[in-house]
């Protein structure tokens, strides 16, 4: 069952057209990963399903609903959350304070529990969670990042380039982490510059050059093409 559907999207900054009638969708249960070099489009893509970037045209549907014109704070209560590039987790709080910010739209009596919830899945924020996380880190603040988005228990989680300055051990950590999420339930759309690691995990995927998908399929499919494997597998 599809949970989100872009279709036909086009987003511009001032003159520039930056995505030109992208589509795809992402299905209840999945990993969906749209890779691509810098400057293809991904994370314009991206914050524009997520509300923080606003379509010239076309349509984006999540649980068959339109989300276009959907402020950004809005669409936690409709079951999204982002994980932004550059992990934006707010550095001179503690641990526990930036997941309770990330518990914002939840009742008061579901926070704790949702604390106890992250703390499960990442416990090194447990043994931290006094510690200000601007001293975290690279890996920990992603943790944290991901930790946050899920405290609003979203149905879809968009993440952007979770793997950016991690070293490789990390990198490895923070897609086990990833899989086990969809495991345990979460729809995940991830863009990611690493395309080797998103296809290794992802169930779909899409790749995008200058604004536009030029190719889509299984991530198998993708990652054993030729064309895929020369452009951005470096093989």
């Amino acid at each position: 069952m599809s949970l989100l559907k872009v279709e036909q999207l086009h987003v511009y900054y001032g003159s520039i057209h930056a995505i030109k009638g992208v589509s795809f969708e992402v299905n209840e249960g999945e990993i969906v990963t749209l890779i691509g070099a810098n400057g293809a489009g991904k994370s314009t893509t991206l914050n524009t399903v997520a509300g923080l970037l606003k379509p010239r045209s076309g349509s984006i549907m999540l649980h068959d609903k339109s989300i276009v014109g959907v402020p950004a704070d809005k669409m936690v209560s409709r079951g999204m959350a982002l994980c932004p590039e550059g992990r934006r987790i707010f550095l001179q709080m503690t641990v526990r304070e930036n997941l309770e910010m990330g518990g914002y739209s939840r009742p008061l009596n579901e926070i704790a529990e949702s604390i106890e919830h992250v703390y499960q899945r990442f416990p090194r924020l447990k043994e931290r969670y006094k510690q200000i996380a601007g001293t975290l880190s690279g890996g920990e603040q992603q943790m944290l990042a991901m930790g946050r988005a899920l405290m609003s228990k979203p149905k879809l989680m968009m993440m952007d380039e979770p793997s950016m300055g991690l070293a490789p051990i990390l990198v490895e950590q923070i897609f086990d982490i990833i899989k086990e999420l969809k495991n345990a339930g979460t729809t995940i759309l991830l863009v990611e510059q690493n395309a080797q690691m998103a296809l290794s995990i992802a169930d779909r995927a899409y790749v995008l050059e200058t604004g536009h998908i030029v190719n889509e399929g299984s991530a198998s499919e993708l990652l054993h093409d030729d064309s895929v494997r020369a452009a951005y597998l470096g093989n």
